[in-house]
C-alpha cells in the first residue's frame, strides 16, 4: 500500500469500530516505526530544535548513508516526516501534524478499566 496521506487515515485506536481502511493506515503508520533505526531517527529529530541534516544522522546512528537514507525514504512516505532540499543535502524535521495525529492514535490512557 502506497501511503500518501497515511495521517489522515488513521483513527484512534480507543474507537469504538475502526473501518478496514483506518486500521490499515494505522497499521502502516506502525510499521513505520517498527525498526528500531526508525524510532532512533523520529526521536533525534524530536529533539532537535531545527531540520535536521541527513548527514548528521550517520554518525549518532552508526549506519552508513544509504541505509539512513533508507530509512528515511520509509518516514516520508509514511507521512512523519518532511524533507527539504538544500543544495546537495537534504534536510528532515517532524511534521508537526503527523506527530499530533500518531500521539492521538496511540493515545489509551482511558481506555483501560
Amino acid at each position: 500500500m502506497s501511503l500518501t496521506e497515511p495521517i489522515t487515515c488513521c483513527a484512534p485506536l480507543d474507537q469504538a469500530v475502526l473501518s478496514a481502511e483506518e486500521a490499515e493506515a494505522t497499521a502502516e503508520l506502525f510499521k513505520a516505526l517498527g525498526d528500531p533505526a526508525r524510532v532512533r531517527i523520529v526521536n533525534c529529530l524530536a529533539t532537535a530544535s531545527e531540520a535536521v541534516c541527513i548527514c548528521n544522522l550517520i554518525d549518532p546512528l552508526g549506519l552508513a548513508q544509504p541505509t539512513v537514507s533508507h530509512h528515511m525514504k520509509k518516514l516520508v512516505d509514511a507521512g512523519l516526516v518532511e524533507r527539504e532540499q538544500r543544495g546537495k543535502w537534504a534536510f528532515f524535521s517532524l511534521k508537526r501534524d503527523a506527530v499530533e495525529t500518531l500521539a492521538a492514535v496511540a493515545d489509551l490512557k482511558g481506555a483501560c478499566c
